[in-house]
């Protein structure tokens, strides 16, 4: 036990800032969608062939001024956001007008914070250091709850320390942490699942990494350039007619040469906000290339597919909202306490020697 918890503090000491990071930024991108305060922001979605195959040639039509991806509007967000890689986007109304851009992913703090909450504003080193502090912190939790089984008869909830002494914050610590066991596993579970995919292997079979990486992977495509002009217009309009039940999400273009246009669609009973229905058309002319439903894919996937909008709390509405919320809080509070008693109350040794 004396080994478990020095581990268990050492570990806490040098991750809990990281953890307490995370949390933050998650606890406040949960609800990104609701303060972003622009003109047409709250309009509901429109999600007509027509008016969607209009709004898609009037952004796409000009080659120099073409986005590299088209994220359109939902029932949270009324804008569609464009990206032109770099840092660099717009917010349109649902008809292509702009109505925010900007150059940089500093002008806009949900994009900032994004990309802090997932790559450390470091690219893949971030992410595979939050991946890490991910799984450090599901190992916390499973210690936590071993060390704190030795003292569960003195068991007190307290949403704040009693005091900033030592003993005080180490207990706090203790019993917050126990309470809010299941929803920090939760989270630390999908969010490391997320950037570690073999570690879908721990609780949905051995075989299940390799199925997502199959089932998800993108079809080969024609290696050829992207043609100025396209029919956009009759991509959104041959999607719609392969998937008529399906709400339109994304348009991209071409990544690492891969020759394809891609659009993502999601069907009725997909959790993912985005959908994993997708299409893709090959960047010279435009035919369609291939396709996947999403209802096809095995239950492995289907679970896979899940993850992100537990971890996002994307699903179960407002309520789940403030639980994910209030998960994300926990870990910002009990990751920063850690820090400060391990680093600034750690006990100091006496400046007098007993007496022999």
């Amino acid at each position: 036990m004396a080994m478990l918890d020095t581990l268990h503090r050492w570990t806490g000491g040098f991750l809990g800032l990281i953890l307490a990071l995370l949390g933050l930024t998650g606890a406040i991108l949960i609800h990104r969608d609701t303060w972003i305060m622009l003109p047409h922001a709250g309009d509901a979605p429109v999600q007509t062939t027509q008016f969607l195959a209009a709004t898609t040639e009037r952004l796409m039509a000009n080659p120099a001024a073409r986005p590299q991806s088209i994220t359109f509007a939902n029932a949270d967000l009324g804008l569609d956001r464009l990206d032109f890689g770099k840092g660099a986007g717009a917010y349109t109304d649902q008809a292509g007008t702009i109505v925010s851009q900007w150059q940089s992913q500093w002008a806009r703090p949900e994009l900032w914070l994004f990309d802090l909450h997932h790559h450390l504003l470091s690219g893949d080193t971030g992410e595979t250091i939050i991946g890490i502090a991910g799984v450090a912190g599901l190992v916390f939790v499973l210690t936590g709850t071993i060390l704190w089984w030795r003292t569960r008869k003195t068991f007190a909830f307290r949403p704040l320390p009693k005091r900033l002494s030592r003993p005080a914050i180490l207990r706090h610590h203790r019993d917050l942490g126990i309470v809010a066991a299941p929803l920090l596993i939760l989270s630390l579970l999908t969010g490391a699942t997320l950037v570690f995919r073999p570690i879908s292997a721990l609780y949905l079979g051995p075989n299940a990494p390799a199925a997502i990486d199959a089932a998800l992977r993108t079809p080969k495509g024609p290696r050829v350039a992207l043609a100025p002009h396209l029919d956009w217009q009759g991509m959104i309009v041959a999607a719609r007619a392969r998937f008529p039940d399906a709400e339109l999400r994304s348009l991209s273009l071409p990544r690492k040469g891969s020759g394809l246009v891609t659009i993502r669609m999601r069907r009725p009973q997909e959790c993912l906000p985005n959908g994993r229905t997708t299409l893709w058309f090959a960047a010279d002319d435009g035919r369609l290339i291939g396709a996947r439903d999403a209802a096809s894919l095995s239950p492995v996937v289907t679970v896979y597919n899940m993850l992100y909008p537990l971890h996002a709390a994307k699903i179960g509405g407002l309520g789940y909202r403030l639980v994910m919320t209030l998960s994300g809080v926990v870990l910002g509070l009990l990751g920063t306490l850690s820090v400060w008693s391990f680093w600034f109350k750690r006990p100091g040794r006496s400046k007098f020697r007993p007496a022999r």
